[in-house]
């Protein structure tokens, strides 16, 4: 019989919330960054050729969370889930 909490299931489990931490924190970006904010933005989407006025309010309408996340974005689906 083996105990409920083995120690390298006490391990995976650590990972994985570590992981879960890691992919959910950012770095606040604010506001007044939203000019790198939505250059980062139209580097990523650059495909989808998104309107800069378009960006602009949606950055100055986000969290500084929401902006560290986009910023930390290196694909499209990544940042889409930012918002």
């Amino acid at each position: 019989m083996t105990a409920p909490f083995s120690t390298s299931r006490m391990i995976a489990l650590l990972m994985v919330t570590f992981a879960l931490s890691a992919c959910t924190s950012y770095d606040p970006v604010p506001v007044e960054d939203c000019k790198k904010v939505v250059k980062h933005a139209m580097k990523v989407l650059k495909n989808f050729e998104p309107k800069r006025s378009d960006l602009m309010k949606n950055c100055k309408a986000a969290t500084d969370t929401q902006r560290g996340c986009v910023m930390a974005s290196k694909k499209a689906g990544k940042l889409a889930q930012c918002m």
